[in-house]
């Protein structure tokens, strides 16, 4: 005969793993999505360009040095993130939810545009989104807008997710 758990004893599902391995990873893709496309393909800027202009090749060889350090960092945070997401995987009690994974994604995708974008583009001002422009300032705030965007849609997500899951 089956024990019977008394429902006192019945531990509800977390979300919290998944939310903090998924945010982590996000946080990492937002780092890969800048410093791809815009330090590297579209070269709009590079990590201290709006302080040191990759005028020379000195310049350009510091500025690069300073992108390959803001890239391992975004890679230790995305690696973090997956080692986070393994054990998720492996926790009975963690739900794994596709809304509360994307929304997770999403929002640290922002989370990381808004951090970076407040401290490198307006208290550090190390760069702009886009240093050859008419309007540098205006290309920054409109970075801005669009990650506070994604940081309110994740959220969204990730909310409906836990209420989903709470069902």
């Amino acid at each position: 005969m089956k024990r019977q758990i008394p429902i006192e004893e019945v531990k509800p599902a977390r979300t919290g793993p998944l939310i903090a391995a998924a945010t982590l990873i996000g946080i990492g893709m937002g780092g890969f999505v800048d410093g791809i496309v815009l330090h590297q393909i579209l070269q709009w800027h590079q990590m201290i360009s709006a302080k040191l202009p990759p005028d020379t090749l000195l310049n350009k060889e510091t500025n690069m040095f300073w992108d390959g350090i803001f890239h391992a960092f975004t890679w230790l945070t995305t690696a973090l993130g997956i080692y986070l997401l393994w054990r998720v995987a492996k926790e009975r009690k963690v739900v794994l939810s596709n809304r509360i994974f994307g929304g997770s994604l999403l929002f640290g995708f922002g989370l990381f545009n808004v951090v970076e974008g407040i401290i490198d583009h307006h208290i550090l001002v190390l760069h702009n989104v886009r240093e050859i422009s008419q309007s540098p300032a205006a290309w920054n705030f409109g970075f801005l807008g669009i990650s506070l965007i994604m940081l309110a849609v994740g959220w969204l997500l990730v909310q409906k997710g836990r209420r989903e899951a709470q069902v």
